[in-house]
């Protein structure tokens, strides 16, 4: 009920405007009236003052003018007919959706029920729904008052008008910072790595101070003076990029309450931004985006970007980049190999807390080889989250996010990710109109550095290279499409054209043509085009006809495009 009350007050404010706009037209009409009444007054009086001796030039032109005074007039009267027709069908419009917000009005107010006596206890099994039912970690009351404050309601609001509008471009919605808050208290659900990192909020660029290793207490005499320490702070520069999703929402959810739209949006944002999370934290490229711990581990010189003030750099891609030939080694033999390269990493800067990453497949090998008989002759994993001996939590990707066989982990509170406050959301139902969907975008802003790279280290136990990169999405929406060299020529049979495209990659994309003046943007996925070998490829097209050609990606997705006219063989 209550989102057929707001659609209702918001067609009834887009009419009440429209109706309003209309009626400053007739002030309009009333000018040409007033305007064509003195014509009249002067058409007539041109009229009194002809005599017989007025030549017929004169008497054309008067004649004339009452010609076209009878022609506006008739204009006049239409156009205002017309303009009270409408005017008497918006304002039935205002007065029939007035009646029935009334209306709704009345049927959304049930008289109030009883309360039910609060139960003294209701158990195990309902205490396991009540925990199920929480929202994001709140009570009842709590998640009650959340959606009660004017900001929430405003914002859930806000989506809701969104997609009833069939807004494509309409203004940004900024995320309540009540809500920011709760998604960043709770990014830890969504991100598997920042809960192991140090999080700190900053505002723009900034310097954040970093404490290097720890002075050691130099002991003296109960009465002696205190000798100085020799503190080393290191200073890192972080900035704020943006790492984001679409939210695709179905529908039938903004029939449903606020607290069940407003956790579907919050549940997607937070994933959006938990999965971008934790692939930059192993692989960040540094390039729009923090700088990943596999990206700090494989530099062989020092970036020239590196901070004055940061730590010293040092060469880690062979001391912390390791790979081991174990695939034959099982039990203590595997294990000391392995745990002794782990142990690589140091971590006299951080907390002492560690995380090992790998997919699940090497998760379940490592079990596997840690396997075991009791005394009882029961078979038990000597391993479960836990690494064998140095210890540290073992974390799960997809199979196909990291590769077979390979460890990267190290002392997380090292990691620095600096988060920016502030995050927005916009829609357009058109992008998933055939799924019945609105979509959402949602982003937020990081940036983040590996401090102490020596606290860090990578290993594949399978004899072969670790892995040290990663393709991230391309970001087609802000790179500038690029320019094909397109030349025609006539073919080899009558009516045929040949294309010459310079300007193309050397290897890795096609080429594709259709007939027509076509518009493409970067990123942009094309039907109804034909393969085209630059020279080969005969066209058939009538003379001076637009060829449109593109280039595209691994990915079949646009990324350079030219045109040119047909020059068909005669």
């Amino acid at each position: 009920m209550a989102l057929k009350q707001l659609l209702k007050r918001s067609q009834l404010a887009a009419a009440q405007a429209e109706a309003n706009k209309h009626k400053e037209q007739r002030a309009a009409i009333d000018e040409r009236r007033s305007a064509l009444e003195t014509r009249e007054a002067a058409a007539a009086a041109a009229l009194e003052e002809l005599t017989v001796e007025s030549t017929q030039e004169e008497r054309a032109a008067v004649e004339a003018e009452v010609s076209a005074i009878e022609a506006e007039t008739e204009a006049l009267n239409a156009d205002t007919q017309a303009h009270e027709t409408e005017q008497a069908r918006l304002d039935g419009i205002v007065a029939e959706l007035e009646r029935e917000i009334e209306e709704l009005d009345k049927r959304s107010n049930p008289p109030a029920e009883p309360a039910k006596p609060k139960p003294e206890d209701r158990g195990r099994k309902e205490e396991k729904m009540t925990n199920r039912t929480k929202f994001f970690g709140m009570t009842h009351e709590q998640r009650d008052a959340f959606f009660a404050r004017d900001d929430v309601k405003a914002f859930v609001g806000s989506v809701r008008t969104a997609c009833q509008t069939r807004a494509i471009s309409g203004g940004k919605l900024t995320v309540p910072e009540t809500m920011l808050e709760i998604i960043r208290d709770n990014i830890g659900e969504y991100s598997k790595l920042a809960k192991y990192v140090t999080v700190r909020r900053v505002n723009g660029t900034t310097r954040q101070n970093i404490m290097g290793t720890m002075p050691e207490g130099i002991w003296m005499e109960a009465t002696g003076a205190l000798n100085e320490l020799d503190m080393s702070l290191n200073q890192i520069t972080v900035d704020g990029y943006m790492v984001g999703g679409f939210i695709p929402v179905h529908n039938t959810l903004l029939d449903d309450s606020d607290l069940n739209l407003g956790a579907e949006i919050m549940n997607a944002l937070a994933a959006a931004i938990g999965q971008g999370i934790d692939y930059a934290i192993l692989f960040g490229t540094g390039h729009k985006m923090p700088v990943g711990i596999m990206t700090r581990l494989a530099q062989t010189e020092k970036p020239s970007n590196w901070d004055d003030n940061a730590p010293a750099w040092t060469d880690l891609h062979e001391s912390n980049v390791k790979k081991l030939d174990l695939s034959g080694a099982t039990g203590t033999a595997f294990f000391a190999a392995l745990i002794e390269a782990l142990g690589t990493a140091i971590p006299k800067y951080s907390d002492g807390r560690a995380f090992w990453v790998m997919n699940r497949k090497t998760h379940i090998k490592l079990m596997t080889k840690a396997l075991e008989f009791n005394a009882a002759a029961a078979l038990v994993a000597g391993m479960n989250n836990t690494m064998p001996v140095i210890g540290g939590e073992i974390v799960e990707f997809e199979d196909d996010k990291l590769a077979d066989n390979e460890i990267i982990g190290g002392y997380g509170s090292v990691y620095l990710l600096a988060e920016r406050g502030g995050a927005e959301i916009t829609s357009s139902e058109h992008v998933r109109f055939i799924e019945n969907q609105t979509v959402y975008k949602g982003f937020a802003r990081y940036d983040g550095t590996p401090v102490f790279g020596e606290a860090f280290v990578a290993v594949n136990f399978a004899n072969t290279n670790v892995t040290t990169s990663r393709e991230f999405p391309i970001d087609y929406a802000n790179t500038e499409l690029g320019v094909l060299g397109v030349t025609a020529a006539a073919g080899t049979a009558s009516g045929d054209t040949v294309l010459t495209v310079t300007g193309a990659e050397a290897s890795g994309t096609t080429l594709k043509y259709v007939i027509g003046d076509r518009t493409v943007k970067c990123g942009d996925k094309v039907t109804g085009y034909s393969a085209l070998v630059s020279g080969t490829t005969q066209i058939t097209a009538a003379s001076g006809k637009t060829i449109t050609v593109v280039e595209l990606d691994g990915n079949n997705r646009v990324i350079k495009a030219g045109k040119t006219a047909a020059v068909p063989n005669a």
